[in-house]
């Protein structure tokens, strides 16, 4: 244990300070393919008992119109967002009875890309931008690629917590900026170590066999249906899925909050020849195929693993927002969906994630060197390949060491985070979480990869049938538990709310769409001052 960390919990776990473990907030956007009863995409339009997708505050769509995003509100208490996800789930098999939610990251069998809907948000001008970024997005990845679902775990600490250890560590600079460096700081033990988190909760070993259309792979056929890899966690975070080469080699520095955000500005301004090739308007009618033709279209176009994040204001750039207020909280974006739990994911690794993420905010975080972020990288990829293969070593500083050494070690530190939390709560929550993934590192068999493939051999080897057998049975499970007539009321009130507030949008809106996204585009430059937090 570091000496920082040693002191930094010594502070938080006295009397006068414990309470503020409890101020933090958690957050769950969990997405979701809607699918028929025999797993086919849906086809169908948004439905209009989940509201709007553009102003609703909990229900919307992703990439496609077939891919839903449930997203909760920011609670102290992950069982709180939790049950607001559940909550959220049996609204939709409320309303919604023709159709399933999809149990797995990887995607059913899907149609041909011409007919794969994309998310459609109306015709305000902000509704038109997303789904012309989307638009954007088909063209540089491919549709398939971008109806992969995730689990985005969304942290942050009390905000009282960062003036206490700036005042006890005699850090200087702005109660602002200490608080958003930490954050960067966590992200960089986030990079060091979230291999762990594939390991522990890699759930996409096996996808569709007509998933890479065709695209050349060094995956296992299981079945006419089905490729994987046999030792694989996550073939989801693996270069399968997010993989393109404006994007290779785009990785932000973490060594602070002011050349993260300059290199993602770059990003945005720079031109990729394929992009220019393709253009931003099509020829024949001018309608809008792309936001730009540069590197990312925008910056949150950047598939990170994980991200510092800021509530945006109305028509504000996410980079705008954290140069202008600082880091809000970070939100994890690598977890798979759990195809054995309906919401795709349980408390469980809810309170391992909290352990997790307040060890890595708590420790000392060195500044990443370019050699140390080739490991990161090389660390993360094997372990999404190859995490279960037996004796696979991972490197450490330049030097090897088993997957399961360094993982124990790293759970023994993450115990006293644990510690902390439990104390807090008073009980054993957060150790039992940790008991349980100390069961994994001893049983590669034990974690969700492993069950998943012993899963399907029991439904013929076959991806498609495992999940839509886990599938039907989660659509029961929720529908076993009907809302209450107040809870649907809430739910029918806030659809008629964002359906309305979508309607106001149109109608008041005033110039062209053209104008608007031009203007757009002319805001992708940092904002004054931005450099001085450098």
């Amino acid at each position: 244990m570091s000496d920082l960390f040693h002191q930094r919990l010594a502070l938080l776990s006295t009397d006068a300070h414990r309470a503020l473990l409890s101020q933090g907030r958690r957050g769950i956007e969990r997405e979701t393919l809607r699918v028929d009863a025999t797993g086919a995409l849906a086809l169908t339009p948004h439905p209009i008992a989940l509201g709007a997708a553009l102003t609703h505050p909990t229900i919307t769509t992703d990439y496609s119109e077939s891919l839903l995003e449930f997203i909760t509100p920011a609670e102290h208490d992950i069982a709180d967002a939790l049950a607001e996800l559940d909550t959220a789930h049996r609204y939709f098999y409320a309303v919604n009875n023709d159709e399933l939610l999809w149990s797995e990251s990887m995607p059913c069998h899907l149609p041909d890309e011409a007919t794969i809907p994309i998310a459609w948000y109306g015709t305000s001008h902000i509704g038109m931008l997303k789904h012309v970024y989307r638009r954007g997005l088909a063209l540089r990845y491919g549709k398939p690629m971008q109806c992969i679902a995730g689990i985005h775990y969304n942290f942050s600490l009390s905000e009282s917590i960062w003036p206490l250890l700036q005042a006890a560590e005699q850090s200087p600079g702005s109660a602002t900026e200490y608080q958003s460096e930490s954050y960067i700081a966590l992200i960089r033990n986030f990079r060091r170590y979230s291999w762990l988190l594939m390991y522990l909760f890699g759930a996409s070993p096996a996808l569709a066999s007509d998933f890479l259309r065709g695209k050349p792979h060094q995956l296992d056929v299981l079945s006419d249906d089905t490729l994987y890899l046999p030792y694989a966690t996550s073939l989801r975070m693996s270069d399968l899925g997010y993989q393109n080469d404006a994007q290779a080699g785009l990785i932000p520095p973490y060594n602070d909050l002011a050349s993260y955000m300059q290199n993602l500005v770059q990003a945005v301004k720079q031109p990729f020849s394929e992009y220019v090739a393709l253009g931003t308007r099509r020829d024949s009618n001018g309608e809008w195929i792309q936001i730009s033709t540069n590197v990312l279209q925008i910056e949150n176009e950047y598939y990170s693993t994980i991200r510092p994040k800021r509530v945006i204001n109305s028509g504000e750039r996410p980079v705008e927002a954290l140069c202008a207020r600082g880091v809000q909280y970070i939100e994890v974006r690598c977890l798979d969906v759990d195809p054995f739990e309906a919401m795709g994911l349980n408390l469980d690794t809810g309170r391992f994630m909290d352990a997790f993420l307040l060890f890595c905010a708590l420790d000392d975080s060195p500044m990443t060197s370019e050699s140390e972020g080739r490991e990161n990288t090389a660390n993360f990829a094997d372990t999404v390949k190859r995490g279960r293969l037996p004796g696979l070593t991972l490197q450490r500083d330049g030097a090897a060491v088993t997957l399961q050494d360094w993982g124990v070690e790293l759970l023994d530190r993450i115990a006293s985070a644990a510690s902390l939390l439990d104390a807090q709560r008073d009980d054993r929550a957060h150790h039992a979480s940790l008991d349980m993934q100390r069961a994994k590192l001893r049983d590669p068999d034990c974690t969700p990869s492993a069950r998943v493939l012993d899963a399907l051999r029991a439904h013929d080897n076959s991806f498609m049938k495992f999940s839509l057998a886990q599938s039907h049975a989660h659509a029961a499970q929720f529908r076993a538990r009907p809302l209450t007539p107040a809870q649907l009321d809430t739910f029918h009130e806030l659809a008629r709310r964002s359906i309305d507030e979508q309607t106001r949008m149109e109608n008041e809106q005033t110039g062209s769409f053209d104008d608007f996204i031009e203007a757009y585009r002319a805001r992708s430059l940092m904002p004054k001052g931005c450099e001085a937090h450098s």
